[in-house]
Formats: C-alpha cells, sequence, structure tokens
C-alpha cells in the first residue's frame, strides 16, 4: 500500500498541470490567430456575393431598351445570407452628368424566386416597395428578371438583368 499524498504534494503539482494548460491554449490560439483565413460562402445560397450588372433589358409600354452598363455606369449588387445593397455610379466621375444611386434592404430566395424588400434607397420614392423576381445561375452569370411596379415614380416595367459574380 502506498502513503497517502500529502496536501503539499498535490499543491505542487497542480500549478504545472494548469501551466502546462495555460501554455497549450496560449499556443493554440496563436495558431488559430496565424492561420489563414478563407472567405466561406454558405453552400447553400448560391447568390451570396458580389455582382457587377452588365446587360439591363427593360420592357415598359410596349417599347424594349437594351442597356450596355459596363460603357458609362458601374452597377454592383452585393448580397449576403439576408440582406443585398446596390449602388450605381456614372463612370465619368460626374463630368457630363452625375448618377448615384443607392439602396438596400432584406431579401427572401424560395427555389428561383427572389424577393427584394427595398428598406433604404437613394429615390426616396422607391422606399417600402417589395419587388419579386425569377433567378437563373449558371456558373458565375446571374439573371433576373421580373416586374418593377412603383405608382409613387409612375414605374411599371419588367426588367431582365444580366449579372456576373465579381471575384
Amino acid at each position: 500500500m502506498q502513503p497517502a499524498k500529502s496536501e503539499q504534494q498535490i499543491q505542487k503539482r497542480r500549478p504545472k498541470r494548469l501551466r502546462l494548460n495555460g501554455s497549450l491554449l496560449a499556443i493554440c490560439v496563436f495558431l488559430v490567430a496565424c492561420s489563414e483565413h478563407k472567405e466561406l460562402k454558405p453552400a447553400n445560397n448560391p447568390l451570396v456575393g458580389t455582382w457587377q450588372l452588365v446587360r439591363a433589358t427593360t420592357i415598359a409600354k410596349g417599347d424594349t431598351a437594351v442597356v450596355d452598363q459596363t460603357r458609362k455606369q458601374s452597377f454592383i449588387k452585393i448580397i449576403n445570407d439576408t440582406h443585398f445593397a446596390f449602388l450605381q455610379h456614372d463612370l465619368q466621375k460626374g463630368k457630363d452628368s452625375a448618377v448615384f444611386v443607392a439602396g438596400g434592404g432584406r431579401y427572401s430566395l424560395r427555389n428561383d424566386k427572389y424577393t427584394e424588400q427595398l428598406d433604404y434607397c437613394s429615390a426616396r420614392e422607391w422606399e417600402g416597395n417589395s419587388f419579386s423576381f425569377t433567378v437563373t445561375i449558371k456558373g458565375d452569370t446571374l439573371i433576373q428578371q421580373g416586374q418593377e411596379q412603383v405608382e409613387q415614380a409612375g414605374v411599371n416595367r419588367i426588367i431582365i438583368e444580366k449579372y456576373v459574380r465579381v471575384k
């Protein structure tokens, strides 16, 4: 039978264990802090990311207009898990006609039905409106089509927008 360990012997061992555990914890924290950070995107939501508008087709009152969105203006849409935001500005820095539009809000996605709730917009009469679209994603291309109807702005049109993912 082994003699019982004195309280003093037990106390001497505890600090060594605590120091060892504390050292291991510090090393782990250091390694995690120094590790390469990779952007994580939800695998189940292909909309998440930044999108550059390249072409916009508008159909209103029987007239169709197709605009190349890469020549005189830049428009991006940023989508996370719960919200979207868009920014548009002219590429001439206001020299011939200054353009700046921004907005955003909440959205929902059910299969291919994407609905934006525009909570904020620099064109204030657009705020508070909901817009439903059908979306299709093929590779890094997003096609969004649906109807924009804003009574206060006199807008009632169908839009078809083509975006490419910004990498």
